[in-house]
């Protein structure tokens, strides 16, 4: 998700940090790192993973720019750092918001499941469904506690929901659209018939996924679009991560000795008006 739009971007070095649980590091990421083209990574995770990178240590380089999710700790670290270096965006902790009408299509366990699947990746992790069906609200949450009884990860999932998740109901799709907008989900699932019905109406999301046969687990995984993506509603602002993120511009300002002088007749004026004498004489320099 971070390695390849880098390398797309013509980055020269990219450098991954990973937490190694108990001293082991998952082989497969390893093995993902190297089909990405990383160039070096670090048995490092957490916050101080991000201070490592932002300032260096006698192993760890320090670098330009920061990016990928974390929990709140790795959230709050890339705010601290941030100035010392780049960062993408916040990203983490996890959030999903899945929509619904009551439809005769619709399946209360794959609902329930699709906010369960957030909902275990952290204690504050956020998980959110709204629908205009009173009685699809009460079938999902009767899901929920039915899914929670057997799931390996229950008690992460269960805090969560307690903590930060809610079930609402709203009198109409206007009223469902004006709440999405206003939460800027970083995962919006539409579990609707037509969802290409309400894009239009859709302004702040990270991440839409487009009617009930596609979870928001297949974007984590194997979806195609990139999966870092704004929390805690920065999407109203942010993007999800890409090319462009590992791309800068400069300004480049070229003036033939005829253009520069009614130009610098102007910033004369202008910097005298500001008494920036040195200013007003860099350009009175370039026309008398």
């Amino acid at each position: 998700m971070n390695a390849i739009p880098a390398k797309v971007a013509g980055v020269t070095e990219v450098i991954m940090v990973v937490p190694a649980p108990k001293g082991v590091l998952n082989p497969l990421v390893l093995a993902a790192a190297h089909l990405a083209q990383v160039d070096r990574v670090f048995t490092i995770g957490g916050a101080q993973a991000v201070a490592a990178l932002a300032y260096g240590t006698e192993t760890i380089p320090a670098v330009d720019k920061i990016t990928g999710p974390g929990n709140k700790y790795v959230a709050a670290a890339k705010r601290a750092v941030f100035g010392q270096v780049g960062i993408d965006m916040i990203a983490g902790p996890s959030e999903v918001l899945v929509y619904a009408e009551g439809e005769a299509q619709d399946r209360a366990d794959w609902l329930a499941m699709d906010l369960l699947s957030q909902a275990e990746h952290d204690r504050i992790a956020q998980a959110i469904f709204v629908t205009t069906s009173e009685a699809q609200l009460k079938e999902v949450e009767l899901e929920i506690e039915r899914a929670l009884a057997e799931l390996p990860k229950a008690d992460i999932a269960r805090d969560s929901l307690q903590n930060r998740g809610a079930l609402i109901l709203v009198k109409d799709r206007s009223e469902g659209m004006a709440l999405i907008n206003r939460i800027a989900p970083e995962h919006l699932e539409l579990s609707v018939d037509n969802p290409d019905a309400l894009l239009d109406d859709i302004r702040h999301a990270g991440a839409i996924f487009m009617g009930r046969h596609t979870p928001e687990a297949i974007g984590d995984y194997c979806a195609g679009p990139n999966h870092v993506l704004p929390t805690s509603g920065t999407a109203r602002f942010s993007s999800p991560l890409g090319v462009y993120d590992f791309q800068k511009k400069s300004s480049i300002i070229y003036c033939s000795e005829s253009g520069s002088k009614p130009l610098a007749e102007t910033a004369d004026i202008l910097a005298q008006r500001e008494d920036l004498e040195a200013h007003a004489r860099s350009a009175r320099y370039r026309y008398q």
